[in-house]
């Protein structure tokens, strides 16, 4: 159990370095002619919500670092950022497309990285 002392960053990111594993995360997006596309800020938010309900902490500020392709098998990096400054990655894998819906599983770094000075 996380001791209730622990400031909310410094929760989320043991929470999530214990090896959250989200399945089953959609999003929306506008389907054109090529292959559907998840803007960065979509696939940051998503992935906070859904970090920010399995670890039932406050949303934790994520970024990415571009627009995630909607095709099987694309991974994209992004970096959860405490308020004491330490980061933790977070693996973003596309697991399917269904007509508007692109799902991902999400996967957090088992360990995070120190507060730059």
């Amino acid at each position: 159990m996380l001791n209730a002392r622990m400031p909310t960053a410094a929760s989320v990111l043991a929470a999530v370095a214990a090896g959250a594993l989200l399945l089953g995360c959609s999003a929306h997006v506008e389907v054109g002619t090529s292959a559907p596309k998840l803007s960065a800020d979509k696939v940051a938010d998503t992935v906070a919500q859904k970090l920010a309900a399995t670890t039932g902490q406050p949303k934790p500020h994520v970024t990415c670092p571009g627009d995630l392709d909607g095709k099987v098998g694309t991974t994209m990096r992004c970096t959860l950022t405490g308020s004491d400054g330490r980061t933790l990655g977070v693996t973003v894998d596309v697991t399917s497309v269904s007509g508007n819906n692109v799902n991902f599983d999400i996967k957090a770094d088992d360990k995070s990285s120190p507060a730059p000075n």
